[in-house]
């Protein structure tokens, strides 16, 4: 109890510095913390977190002595299955597009093919004596 009132005292009197001090300081900021290196994993082609996958994350932390793999942890199968979820997911999606896109391939062709006998359709017929006369 007594600290929650010595701090809200200290925050009545020390709000009008700290916001002096924010606007005159650059290092004093309220955003999130970037991840040290952030930008060297992305352009490497790492994740900005390090815990997010890789080695040290999906591989197992120990084994049995005589070689037999650990048996998997539980956030080790969560991700495994969120993993698994999200390939299902992308697949179908990636199905779906190109369905669409033979789809759309196939009307393109179809109204090629429809405009060129229309075109041959509308080509200029001779006539008079040229035009072949059927035999009688």
């Amino acid at each position: 109890m007594f600290s929650v009132k010595m701090a809200a005292c200290v925050a009545r009197r020390l709000g009008p510095r700290l916001a002096k001090i924010a606007s005159v300081s650059r290092t004093f900021h309220c955003s999130t913390v970037d991840q040290s290196g952030g930008a060297w994993r992305v352009k490497h082609g790492f994740p900005i977190n390090p815990s997010h996958y890789g080695p040290l994350t999906d591989l197992p932390d120990w084994s049995f002595a005589d070689g037999r793999p650990a048996p998997p942890m539980k956030n080790q199968l969560l991700r495994k299955e969120k993993n698994e979820n999200l390939a299902r997911r992308r697949v179908a999606m990636i199905s779906t597009e190109m369905d669409q896109g033979v789809e759309k391939w196939k009307a393109k062709q179809n109204e090629r093919e429809r405009r060129a006998e229309e075109k041959r359709r509308n080509r200029l017929q001779p006539k008079g004596s040229s035009q072949k006369q059927d035999p009688k």
